[in-house]
């Protein structure tokens, strides 16, 4: 049976009013930023306490404080209200062309490799969108950095993230230079890097990641050792071309280098896939048009 139900009117009446009073510790400036009289504020968080039936704070002549009370409905009153005004602002967006400051968390070395060519034509495309890009090797807290959206490996990406596939999945390959290779030979098996310089990544959570491969079926990790440790996969690769090892990252990454033949795989029977490279964002609310338009930016460049 379908029930009957009413929203009690004026249940949000004076909130705003108490909210902005608790951070600024004033009535007067509470009214200013809000654009009434300071009296008009105080009328509307007595009418709030008396809802309630407590006093929310305490007044004396020169300051003005949460009670226990106060402090209890600030600290869940505030995310909600915050949340309200987000959903406030996200429907009214959905009407308006994409604008705003559009900010990602992106690793350096998809920077070149998928971002660059699509910049100029986005910008061109939507230029009251300000698009910022933070290059940074570390899995963000995209909500504690004010991040739009983040882009990872897939395999990289939290569970509670919405993930949107920005390329195909592509295999990690081992490459070394050409020198390298005359000087040190080329490794046919796993066993073999222990006799060879293996340059490493060092993750954001301080860990050496590992070196991963298919051999016999079977999924194989090995940790390898080397004359360098770097943070991103674009220095690894720029250091196998000029001789210094062998180094493993994604293919794409590599492919300039391997097809101008600076570089050269090898154990490429070996190699494990990745599912690819991924746009995360939260999810928890609507989708804003400036990270839509470039969701769709990217996905019409054929990435």
């Amino acid at each position: 049976m379908k029930q009957n139900y009413t929203v009690r009117r004026g249940a949000l009446e004076g909130v705003e009013a108490f909210l902005a009073t608790a951070r600024l510790k004033s009535f007067r400036q509470a009214a200013g930023e809000l654009g009434v009289s300071p009296s008009a504020v105080s009328q509307a968080v007595r009418a709030l306490e008396a809802r309630v039936g407590t006093a929310l704070l305490f007044r004396t002549t020169r300051s003005v404080g949460l009670t226990e009370a106060g402090q209890r409905f600030f600290d869940r009153a505030s995310p909600a209200f915050d949340e309200l005004l987000a959903a406030t602002q996200a429907a009214r967006d959905l009407a308006g062309r994409p604008s705003g400051l559009l900010r990602l968390s992106v690793p350096r070395g998809v920077i070149p490799l998928l971002l660059e060519p699509a910049i100029a034509s986005f910008c061109s495309a939507y230029p009251e969108i300000e698009l910022e890009i933070v290059a940074s090797g570390e899995l963000v807290d995209l909500a504690a950095g004010r991040f739009d959206a983040g882009i990872r490996l897939g395999e990289l990406i939290a569970p509670d993230m919405v993930a949107v596939r920005l390329t195909r999945p592509f295999p990690f390959v081992v490459v070394a230079s050409p020198g390298y290779l005359r000087s040190r030979g080329e490794p046919r098996s796993v066993g073999e890097l222990r006799h060879h310089a293996c340059l490493r990544l060092r993750r954001s959570n301080g860990a050496l990641a590992t070196w991963r491969f298919i051999e016999g079926g079977k999924a194989v990790e090995v940790a390898v050792s080397g004359p360098l440790i770097a943070h991103d996969y674009s220095t690894l690769v720029g250091a196998a071309a000029r001789g210094l090892g062998l180094a493993q990252a994604p293919a794409p990454l590599a492919a300039a280098s391997i097809a101008d033949g600076t570089l050269r795989t090898v154990m490429s029977e070996l190699a494990t896939t990745t599912p690819g490279v991924f746009l995360y964002h939260h999810g928890r609310r609507q989708v804003l048009p400036k990270l839509r338009a470039f969701i769709d930016h990217m996905r019409s460049m054929g990435t």
